[in-house]
Protein backbone atom coordinates (compact mmCIF):
# COMPACT_ATOMS: atom_id res chain seq x y z
CA UNK A 1 0.00 0.00 0.00
CA UNK A 2 2.75 2.45 0.93
CA UNK A 3 4.50 1.82 -2.38
CA UNK A 4 1.34 2.81 -4.23
CA UNK A 5 1.03 5.97 -2.12
CA UNK A 6 4.64 6.93 -2.85
CA UNK A 7 4.07 6.27 -6.54
CA UNK A 8 1.03 8.58 -6.60
CA UNK A 9 2.74 11.24 -4.46
CA UNK A 10 5.83 11.32 -6.69
CA UNK A 11 3.63 11.80 -9.78
CA UNK A 12 1.87 14.80 -8.21
CA UNK A 13 5.16 16.29 -7.00
CA UNK A 14 6.48 16.15 -10.57
CA UNK A 15 3.29 17.77 -11.84
CA UNK A 16 3.64 20.51 -9.23
CA UNK A 17 7.26 21.22 -10.17
CA UNK A 18 6.47 21.36 -13.89
CA UNK A 19 3.49 23.63 -13.21
CA UNK A 20 5.65 25.97 -11.12
CA UNK A 21 8.31 26.13 -13.85
CA UNK A 22 5.66 26.80 -16.48
CA UNK A 23 4.28 29.66 -14.39
CA UNK A 24 7.68 31.16 -13.60
CA UNK A 25 9.40 30.74 -16.96
CA UNK A 26 6.44 31.06 -19.35
CA UNK A 27 8.23 28.38 -21.36
CA UNK A 28 6.33 26.20 -23.86
CA UNK A 29 8.69 23.32 -23.16
CA UNK A 30 7.77 23.22 -19.47
CA UNK A 31 4.10 23.55 -20.41
CA UNK A 32 4.37 20.40 -22.54
CA UNK A 33 6.29 18.61 -19.76
CA UNK A 34 3.58 19.70 -17.32
CA UNK A 35 0.92 18.21 -19.61
CA UNK A 36 2.84 14.91 -19.86
CA UNK A 37 3.17 14.76 -16.07
CA UNK A 38 -0.54 15.61 -15.73
CA UNK A 39 -1.38 12.58 -17.86
CA UNK A 40 0.94 10.50 -15.66
CA UNK A 41 -0.70 11.80 -12.45
CA UNK A 42 -4.33 11.49 -13.51
CA UNK A 43 -6.10 8.16 -13.32
CA UNK A 44 -9.71 8.89 -14.40
CA UNK A 45 -10.83 5.34 -13.77
CA UNK A 46 -9.84 5.51 -10.08
CA UNK A 47 -10.62 9.21 -9.54
CA UNK A 48 -13.94 9.44 -11.38
CA UNK A 49 -15.44 6.03 -12.10
CA UNK A 50 -14.60 3.85 -9.09
CA UNK A 51 -16.12 6.31 -6.54
CA UNK A 52 -19.35 5.99 -8.56
CA UNK A 53 -19.15 2.21 -8.57
CA UNK A 54 -18.31 2.12 -12.29
CA UNK A 55 -15.51 0.42 -14.20
CA UNK A 56 -14.27 0.51 -17.76
CA UNK A 57 -14.42 -2.70 -19.75
CA UNK A 58 -10.95 -4.22 -19.90
CA UNK A 59 -10.50 -3.70 -23.65
CA UNK A 60 -11.34 0.01 -23.44
CA UNK A 61 -9.14 0.46 -20.36
CA UNK A 62 -6.18 -1.06 -22.19
CA UNK A 63 -6.65 1.09 -25.30
CA UNK A 64 -6.95 4.29 -23.24
CA UNK A 65 -3.86 3.33 -21.25
CA UNK A 66 -1.87 2.85 -24.46
CA UNK A 67 -3.07 6.21 -25.82
CA UNK A 68 -2.03 7.88 -22.55
CA UNK A 69 1.34 6.14 -22.68
CA UNK A 70 2.09 7.18 -26.26
CA UNK A 71 0.85 10.74 -25.72
CA UNK A 72 3.22 11.27 -22.80
CA UNK A 73 6.14 10.26 -25.00
CA UNK A 74 5.03 12.52 -27.85
CA UNK A 75 4.60 15.53 -25.52
CA UNK A 76 8.10 15.07 -24.10
CA UNK A 77 9.59 14.76 -27.59
CA UNK A 78 7.85 17.99 -28.62
CA UNK A 79 8.99 19.71 -25.41
CA UNK A 80 12.60 19.05 -26.37
CA UNK A 81 12.38 21.71 -29.07
CA UNK A 82 11.86 24.37 -26.40
CA UNK A 83 14.25 22.96 -23.80
CA UNK A 84 17.24 22.84 -26.12
CA UNK A 85 19.06 26.21 -26.35
CA UNK A 86 18.09 26.79 -29.96
CA UNK A 87 15.01 28.07 -31.69
CA UNK A 88 12.31 25.48 -32.26
CA UNK A 89 12.17 24.01 -35.74
CA UNK A 90 9.10 23.10 -37.80
CA UNK A 91 10.85 19.90 -38.88
CA UNK A 92 11.27 18.64 -35.29
CA UNK A 93 7.66 19.50 -34.46
CA UNK A 94 6.47 17.70 -37.59
CA UNK A 95 8.45 14.58 -36.66
CA UNK A 96 6.99 14.61 -33.15
CA UNK A 97 3.45 14.92 -34.45
CA UNK A 98 3.99 12.16 -37.01
CA UNK A 99 5.24 9.89 -34.22
CA UNK A 100 1.97 10.57 -32.44
CA UNK A 101 -0.08 9.74 -35.55
CA UNK A 102 1.94 6.55 -36.04
CA UNK A 103 1.30 5.50 -32.43
CA UNK A 104 -2.43 6.15 -32.76
CA UNK A 105 -2.55 4.14 -35.99
CA UNK A 106 -0.66 1.29 -34.34
CA UNK A 107 -3.11 1.21 -31.43
CA UNK A 108 -6.10 1.12 -33.80
CA UNK A 109 -4.71 -1.60 -36.07
CA UNK A 110 -3.54 -3.87 -33.24
CA UNK A 111 -6.91 -3.73 -31.46
CA UNK A 112 -9.13 -4.78 -34.34
CA UNK A 113 -11.47 -7.46 -33.02
CA UNK A 114 -11.05 -9.69 -36.06
CA UNK A 115 -7.35 -10.26 -35.36
CA UNK A 116 -5.77 -12.02 -32.39
CA UNK A 117 -2.79 -9.80 -31.63
CA UNK A 118 -0.58 -10.54 -28.63
CA UNK A 119 -0.23 -8.13 -25.71
CA UNK A 120 3.45 -7.64 -26.52
CA UNK A 121 2.70 -6.44 -30.05
CA UNK A 122 -0.15 -4.19 -28.91
CA UNK A 123 1.98 -2.47 -26.26
CA UNK A 124 5.18 -2.29 -28.33
CA UNK A 125 4.86 1.04 -30.17
CA UNK A 126 3.25 3.06 -27.32
CA UNK A 127 5.81 1.76 -24.82
CA UNK A 128 8.77 2.53 -27.08
CA UNK A 129 7.48 6.05 -27.78
CA UNK A 130 6.99 6.59 -24.04
CA UNK A 131 10.51 5.32 -23.39
CA UNK A 132 11.96 7.50 -26.14
CA UNK A 133 10.22 10.60 -24.76
CA UNK A 134 11.37 10.09 -21.18
CA UNK A 135 14.94 9.15 -22.12
CA UNK A 136 15.21 12.03 -24.60
CA UNK A 137 13.96 14.55 -22.04
CA UNK A 138 16.25 13.07 -19.39
CA UNK A 139 19.26 13.66 -21.63
CA UNK A 140 18.16 17.22 -22.41
CA UNK A 141 17.61 18.07 -18.74
CA UNK A 142 21.03 16.66 -17.87
CA UNK A 143 22.75 18.59 -20.62
CA UNK A 144 20.97 21.94 -20.59
CA UNK A 145 18.93 22.44 -17.42
CA UNK A 146 19.91 20.89 -14.10
CA UNK A 147 23.23 21.49 -12.38
CA UNK A 148 25.76 18.81 -11.49
CA UNK A 149 24.59 18.70 -7.89
CA UNK A 150 23.83 15.09 -6.92
CA UNK A 151 20.25 15.76 -5.83
CA UNK A 152 19.39 17.60 -9.05
CA UNK A 153 20.95 14.87 -11.16
CA UNK A 154 18.33 12.49 -9.76
CA UNK A 155 15.76 14.24 -11.96
CA UNK A 156 17.22 13.34 -15.40
CA UNK A 157 18.71 10.04 -14.20
CA UNK A 158 15.29 8.97 -12.91
CA UNK A 159 13.73 9.87 -16.27
CA UNK A 160 16.34 7.85 -18.15
CA UNK A 161 15.83 4.81 -15.94
CA UNK A 162 12.04 5.07 -16.07
CA UNK A 163 12.18 5.28 -19.86
CA UNK A 164 14.47 2.27 -20.07
CA UNK A 165 12.21 0.28 -17.75
CA UNK A 166 9.13 1.04 -19.83
CA UNK A 167 10.93 0.03 -23.01
CA UNK A 168 10.87 -3.52 -21.57
CA UNK A 169 7.18 -3.32 -20.58
CA UNK A 170 5.72 -5.17 -23.60
CA UNK A 171 7.73 -8.24 -22.57
CA UNK A 172 8.16 -7.96 -18.79
CA UNK A 173 4.46 -7.21 -18.21
CA UNK A 174 3.74 -10.78 -19.37
CA UNK A 175 6.01 -12.18 -16.63
CA UNK A 176 3.75 -12.45 -13.60
CA UNK A 177 6.68 -12.88 -11.22
CA UNK A 178 8.29 -9.64 -12.48
CA UNK A 179 5.22 -7.34 -12.36
CA UNK A 180 5.51 -6.36 -8.65
CA UNK A 181 9.25 -5.79 -9.05
CA UNK A 182 8.62 -3.67 -12.14
CA UNK A 183 6.11 -1.54 -10.23
CA UNK A 184 8.60 -1.17 -7.37
CA UNK A 185 11.35 -0.08 -9.76
CA UNK A 186 9.02 2.38 -11.50
CA UNK A 187 8.09 3.87 -8.12
CA UNK A 188 11.75 4.16 -7.13
CA UNK A 189 12.63 5.94 -10.38
CA UNK A 190 9.69 8.36 -9.98
CA UNK A 191 10.79 9.12 -6.41
CA UNK A 192 14.28 9.88 -7.76
CA UNK A 193 12.72 12.24 -10.31
CA UNK A 194 10.60 13.94 -7.64
CA UNK A 195 13.53 14.49 -5.25
CA UNK A 196 15.67 15.86 -8.08
CA UNK A 197 12.88 18.09 -9.37
CA UNK A 198 12.24 19.54 -5.90
CA UNK A 199 15.96 20.19 -5.46
CA UNK A 200 16.00 21.97 -8.81
CA UNK A 201 13.09 24.23 -7.91
CA UNK A 202 14.03 24.91 -4.27
CA UNK A 203 17.67 25.44 -5.29
CA UNK A 204 19.90 25.60 -2.20
CA UNK A 205 21.92 28.53 -3.56
CA UNK A 206 21.23 31.10 -0.80
CA UNK A 207 21.59 34.78 -1.63
CA UNK A 208 21.47 37.42 1.11
CA UNK A 209 19.79 40.76 0.52
CA UNK A 210 22.24 43.58 -0.30
CA UNK A 211 22.68 46.12 2.47
CA UNK A 212 22.36 49.10 0.13
CA UNK A 213 21.51 49.93 -3.47
CA UNK A 214 23.24 51.68 -6.35
CA UNK A 215 21.19 54.54 -7.75
CA UNK A 216 20.68 54.15 -11.50
CA UNK A 217 17.89 55.22 -13.84
CA UNK A 218 15.22 52.55 -14.16
CA UNK A 219 14.99 50.93 -17.56
CA UNK A 220 16.76 48.67 -20.04
CA UNK A 221 19.88 49.96 -21.81
CA UNK A 222 22.58 48.76 -24.20
CA UNK A 223 26.14 50.04 -24.46
CA UNK A 224 29.10 48.87 -26.54
CA UNK A 225 31.79 48.95 -23.82
CA UNK A 226 32.43 49.23 -20.12
CA UNK A 227 33.75 52.75 -20.75
CA UNK A 228 30.37 53.86 -22.07
CA UNK A 229 28.61 52.21 -19.15
CA UNK A 230 30.81 53.91 -16.56
CA UNK A 231 30.45 57.27 -18.30
CA UNK A 232 26.65 57.02 -18.20
CA UNK A 233 25.91 55.12 -15.01
CA UNK A 234 29.10 55.14 -12.96
CA UNK A 235 30.77 51.78 -12.31
CA UNK A 236 27.97 49.27 -11.60
CA UNK A 237 30.55 46.71 -10.48
CA UNK A 238 30.94 48.74 -7.28
CA UNK A 239 27.22 48.48 -6.54
CA UNK A 240 26.13 46.19 -3.67
CA UNK A 241 22.94 45.24 -5.50
CA UNK A 242 24.46 44.28 -8.86
CA UNK A 243 24.06 40.99 -10.69
CA UNK A 244 26.84 40.59 -13.24
CA UNK A 245 26.73 37.96 -16.01
CA UNK A 246 30.19 37.88 -17.51
CA UNK A 247 32.98 35.97 -19.24
CA UNK A 248 35.74 38.04 -17.61
CA UNK A 249 38.29 36.50 -15.26
CA UNK A 250 36.49 36.62 -11.93
CA UNK A 251 39.72 36.68 -9.93
CA UNK A 252 40.74 39.89 -11.72
CA UNK A 253 37.23 41.28 -11.27
CA UNK A 254 37.26 40.66 -7.51
CA UNK A 255 39.05 43.94 -6.76
CA UNK A 256 36.46 45.92 -8.75
CA UNK A 257 33.39 44.27 -7.20
CA UNK A 258 31.44 45.16 -4.08
CA UNK A 259 31.51 42.38 -1.50
CA UNK A 260 27.71 41.95 -1.84
CA UNK A 261 27.81 41.72 -5.64
CA UNK A 262 26.50 38.56 -7.29
CA UNK A 263 28.41 37.24 -10.32
CA UNK A 264 27.48 34.48 -12.73
CA UNK A 265 30.62 33.46 -14.58
CA UNK A 266 29.66 31.90 -17.90
CA UNK A 267 32.08 29.05 -18.55
CA UNK A 268 32.26 25.41 -19.56
CA UNK A 269 35.31 24.75 -17.39
CA UNK A 270 33.63 24.69 -13.99
CA UNK A 271 30.24 24.72 -12.32
CA UNK A 272 29.10 25.73 -8.87
CA UNK A 273 30.08 28.31 -6.28
CA UNK A 274 33.74 29.32 -6.61
CA UNK A 275 33.89 32.44 -4.43
CA UNK A 276 31.87 33.67 -1.45
CA UNK A 277 32.62 37.39 -1.14
CA UNK A 278 31.66 38.59 -3.66
CA UNK A 279 29.55 35.54 -4.41
CA UNK A 280 30.66 34.07 -7.75
CA UNK A 281 28.90 31.15 -9.34
CA UNK A 282 30.22 29.35 -12.42
CA UNK A 283 27.57 28.09 -14.82
CA UNK A 284 27.53 26.59 -18.31
CA UNK A 285 26.40 28.92 -21.12
CA UNK A 286 23.76 26.39 -22.18
CA UNK A 287 22.11 26.37 -18.73
CA UNK A 288 19.94 29.37 -19.58
CA UNK A 289 16.96 27.88 -17.76
CA UNK A 290 18.78 27.47 -14.46
CA UNK A 291 20.50 30.86 -14.90
CA UNK A 292 17.08 32.48 -15.28
CA UNK A 293 15.94 30.73 -12.12
CA UNK A 294 18.92 31.97 -10.11
CA UNK A 295 18.68 35.55 -11.39
CA UNK A 296 14.94 35.61 -10.64
CA UNK A 297 15.67 34.53 -7.07
CA UNK A 298 18.25 37.29 -6.67
CA UNK A 299 15.88 39.92 -8.06
CA UNK A 300 13.29 38.80 -5.50
CA UNK A 301 15.95 39.50 -2.82
CA UNK A 302 16.33 43.16 -3.87
CA UNK A 303 19.12 42.86 -6.45
CA UNK A 304 17.85 45.46 -8.89
CA UNK A 305 20.84 46.19 -11.16
CA UNK A 306 21.61 43.55 -13.81
CA UNK A 307 24.60 43.86 -16.16
CA UNK A 308 25.06 41.32 -18.94
CA UNK A 309 28.59 41.33 -20.35
CA UNK A 310 28.43 37.99 -22.17
CA UNK A 311 25.73 38.45 -24.80
CA UNK A 312 27.91 37.48 -27.75
CA UNK A 313 29.10 34.28 -26.04
CA UNK A 314 25.54 33.30 -25.11
CA UNK A 315 24.50 33.83 -28.74
CA UNK A 316 27.32 31.59 -29.97
CA UNK A 317 26.38 28.80 -27.55
CA UNK A 318 22.59 29.03 -27.67
CA UNK A 319 21.64 30.87 -30.84
CA UNK A 320 20.26 34.39 -31.00
CA UNK A 321 16.60 33.37 -30.55
CA UNK A 322 17.09 31.60 -27.21
CA UNK A 323 19.47 34.29 -25.94
CA UNK A 324 17.02 37.05 -26.85
CA UNK A 325 14.18 35.26 -25.05
CA UNK A 326 16.43 34.91 -21.99
CA UNK A 327 17.28 38.63 -22.05
CA UNK A 328 13.62 39.62 -22.40
CA UNK A 329 12.67 37.35 -19.52
CA UNK A 330 15.25 38.98 -17.24
CA UNK A 331 14.39 42.46 -18.51
CA UNK A 332 10.71 42.03 -17.65
CA UNK A 333 11.55 40.83 -14.15
CA UNK A 334 13.93 43.75 -13.56
CA UNK A 335 11.53 46.41 -14.85
CA UNK A 336 8.69 44.93 -12.79
CA UNK A 337 10.79 45.68 -9.70
CA UNK A 338 11.71 49.17 -10.94
CA UNK A 339 15.33 48.17 -11.55
CA UNK A 340 17.97 48.66 -14.22
CA UNK A 341 19.32 46.27 -16.83
CA UNK A 342 22.38 47.01 -18.96
CA UNK A 343 23.70 45.00 -21.89
CA UNK A 344 27.29 45.42 -22.99
CA UNK A 345 27.34 44.38 -26.62
CA UNK A 346 29.86 44.91 -29.40
CA UNK A 347 27.62 45.63 -32.44
CA UNK A 348 30.30 44.29 -34.79
CA UNK A 349 30.07 40.86 -33.14
CA UNK A 350 26.42 40.40 -34.14
CA UNK A 351 24.51 40.53 -37.39
CA UNK A 352 22.91 43.85 -38.25
CA UNK A 353 19.32 42.64 -37.88
CA UNK A 354 20.17 41.13 -34.48
CA UNK A 355 21.50 44.49 -33.27
CA UNK A 356 18.31 46.20 -34.47
CA UNK A 357 16.19 43.67 -32.56
CA UNK A 358 18.17 44.36 -29.38
CA UNK A 359 17.88 48.11 -29.92
CA UNK A 360 14.10 47.86 -29.93
CA UNK A 361 14.18 46.52 -26.37
CA UNK A 362 17.32 48.13 -24.92
CA UNK A 363 18.06 51.84 -25.37
CA UNK A 364 21.36 52.65 -27.09
CA UNK A 365 21.43 56.34 -26.11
Amino acid sequence: MWIQLLNVLSRWVLLGVASYKTYRERNRGWMLIMTAFLLAALDPEKLLLEPLGLNLVSEAAFVLDMINTALQGVLLILAGDYIRPSSSSLRSTFIGLMVGVAAYTWIVLTNVSEYDVSFTVKALAPSLIYAAGYMYMGLLLYRYVVSRRFTQLLFPVGMLLLGALNATYPVTATWEWFVPYGFLLGTLFRIMMAVGALSFVLWPFIISKPEAAHEAPAGAFMRSSWGEVIKTFGDPRRAPNVILITRDDVHTLKEKLHSSALVFWITRVSEGEIMDSPKVYAISPTKIDILTHLIAGAIDRSYSLVVVDAVEYLVVENGFGSTFKFLLNIKDRVLLKGGTMILIVNPDALEEHQVRILEREFKRE
